[in-house]
């Protein structure tokens, strides 16, 4: 037999809203799940306490920063990994300019051929002045399917190219521009040692006012090759990304910082900076760092931002008079 229990007209009434707007709370309320633990900076080094001790310096830098931030470090010197958040996607703004740099020439080793002069002219142009409409050229002139091609032989196997020309929506990950970066400085079956030389010597040559970055506490011994990028969008602010490597004189390491979430483009670069001059004196404590100016702050962007839908939607709009 069933015993109907009293309920007052308060807890009847209640059941009724709770019933008709299809949800019934429990009186008590499980346990909110805990939130997920951010991630944190992992260093492994060949060096007795140089783990540790980039460790904390890079978390020290980021602290009380607001941008999301990933980050890859390699030197091959003390055998020296740092890595954070680093299969996180960001879009790729200029930095993916290295890819298509790397995808032309692996592409025409295939035939031993030589660039043409256009395409110095143009990579030039790419590379040392970050120019979109020579990349848009390359990357309309190369098509998916090679710059495909390249980023599965170069086990880049975390990039998605951007699509419908979007080269600067490209998906990227720090993992992946620290294997680019690898694969530019050291001898290896993708690409051959005249199309390395040829990258970096470009990456050598980025104009003074593009000059900042990870360069920021670089030593001044140190052989600089960098690209930098930065867009903003509605979502996820500014994306603000600092890759580059440093030889020549005993340095033999590469630094990626991808960042967003930057309410400015400054924000961006100071995160940025702070994290490369960490890297820097933890790999190089007796050296002197470079000039300052070397890796001054841009008050404004020097390049134009790449081409998204949202701004492509803007420009079609005519002028209201």
């Amino acid at each position: 037999m069933t015993t109907n229990h009293p309920i007052s007209r308060r807890a009847r009434a209640a059941l009724s809203v709770a019933l008709a707007a299809g949800v019934l709370v429990p009186v008590a309320a499980a346990a909110a799940p805990a939130t997920a633990a951010t991630p944190t900076v992992a260093c492994t080094s060949g060096k007795a306490g140089l783990a540790a001790k980039l460790t904390k310096d890079i978390t020290a830098a980021l602290k009380g920063r607001k941008s999301t931030t990933a980050i890859a470090v390699y030197d091959r010197t003390t055998n020296t990994r740092c890595d954070l958040r680093a299969t996180q996607k960001f879009d790729s703004a200029s930095v993916v300019k290295v890819t298509v740099l790397a995808t032309l020439l692996w592409d025409a080793k295939k035939t031993n051929r030589l660039l043409t002069k256009k395409e110095v002219d143009l990579t030039t142009a790419m590379i040392t002045k970050s120019d979109n409409a020579a990349t848009s050229t390359l990357w309309k002139q190369l098509g998916l399917t090679k710059i495909k091609g390249f980023l599965k032989a170069a086990g880049m196997t975390q990039t998605t190219p951007g699509a419908d020309g979007y080269w600067g929506l490209t998906q990227i990950t720090a993992r992946d521009e620290q294997q680019l970066l690898t694969l530019i400085t050291a001898k290896n079956a993708v690409l051959s040692d005249n199309s390395r030389s040829y990258i970096l010597g470009k990456m050598n040559k980025v104009v003074a006012s593009q000059r900042w970055g990870v360069p920021a506490g670089a030593p001044a011994t140190a052989t600089v090759q960098l690209k930098n990028g930065w867009l903003s969008r509605s979502t996820h602010g500014w994306r603000v990304h600092s890759i580059g490597a440093f030889t020549g004189k005993g340095h033999n390491y590469m630094i990626t910082v991808l960042t967003h979430d930057n309410k400015t483009m400054n924000d961006g670069v100071n995160t940025i900076q702070a994290v490369a001059k960490a890297v820097h004196k933890d790999l190089n404590p007796a050296a002197t760092t470079a000039k300052t100016a070397f890796h001054a702050v841009p008050s404004t962007p020097y390049e134009a931002v790449p081409a998204t839908p949202e701004k492509a939607a803007r420009e079609a709009v005519p002028a209201t008079r």
